[in-house]
């Protein structure tokens, strides 16, 4: 990961904090980099922001599932799956609900 993505991601939520995406896409660089905590961050920001944002929600609790937090993961999928019956999301909510299994 280079500091320049990541300036470059600061930068397109600076300009745009409405859309979720780039707050989605540093929280990735963040967890890919094993910057786990600041993923963390990224994540609570981009589903407390943008809680209709159903992408956000599996690679959050994965995160969580790397921290230790079973519980809080489950929770997150939830969360999501939640939000994918109120906004029809079938394909997200199914990867959800096997996330959710898998930690049951």
């Amino acid at each position: 990961m280079s500091s320049s993505r990541i300036e470059m991601l600061l930068g397109f939520i600076r300009q745009k904090p409405s859309d979720p995406f780039p707050r989605y896409a540093l929280a990735l660089e963040y967890k890919n980099a094993g910057r786990l905590e600041e993923a963390r961050t990224e994540f609570d920001t981009l589903l407390r922001d943008h809680g209709d944002y159903t992408a956000g929600y599996l690679h959050a609790g994965n995160l969580y599932l790397a921290l230790g937090l079973r519980a809080e993961a489950a929770t997150i999928y939830q969360r999501g799956i939640d939000v994918c019956i109120r906004r029809a999301d079938t394909h997200a909510r199914g990867e959800l609900e096997g996330a959710l299994a898998a930690v049951a």
